[in-house]
């Protein structure tokens, strides 16, 4: 299974903070980043100091794209696993997808379905799921991701009721999807 490596994920950070020395003073008093700062990301397992300032550069309409790009690869553990982060950024991820200011706000919604499809259970009795996804035992961030949609349950609704996002965004399923992680 392909894996993303702390010292990749280091790396990554590193080269987007040598692109952008700007992004990280960016969204310094967005209100939907309140606490990010305070967070020691670099005590969750193989994940950089740095994520706070990714996600600060989602604000910075020079360095969004690549701001989300890495973010998610520091994140994830793989393809379809999350990193033990994830939790601690969703409630920041959720907030910014909120605001139609910010500049990748369509891809963050995006994230947003992936994150909530990898956060239900898996089937303990399905050998193929549990040799592809992994036990539920083995991944915590999965329920701490629900925990997170459900606290923020009345954001998740109003993502999926804004009438200004692009048609055909989040599907039916999708949205079912996203509905069942906010759903305690």
């Amino acid at each position: 299974m392909c894996r993303i490596t702390a010292a990749g994920k280091e790396a990554a950070a590193a080269r987007f903070l040598q692109e952008f020395p700007q992004a990280p003073q960016s969204g310094r008093d967005h209100p939907a980043l309140r606490g990010c700062d305070d967070i020691a990301w670099a005590d969750f397992p193989e994940c950089p100091a740095g994520v706070a300032a990714l996600i600060r550069g989602l604000l910075d309409p020079a360095a969004a794209s690549e701001a989300r790009r890495v973010l998610c690869n520091v994140l994830m553990d793989g393809v379809f696993r999350m990193g033990p982060a994830m939790p601690a950024a969703l409630p920041f991820l959720l907030r910014l997808a909120a605001d139609p200011a910010v500049p990748v706000r369509t891809e963050l919604i995006e994230v947003l379905l992936v994150v909530a499809e990898l956060s239900h259970p898996v089937d303990g009795g399905s050998e193929q799921a549990i040799r592809f996804l992994g036990s539920d035992r083995d991944h915590p961030e999965r329920a701490r991701c629900r925990d997170v949609f459900a606290e923020h349950a009345a954001l998740v609704r109003g993502l999926l009721d804004d009438r200004t996002l692009p048609d055909g965004l989040v599907t039916p399923d999708e949205r079912a999807s996203l509905l069942k992680a906010a759903t305690p």
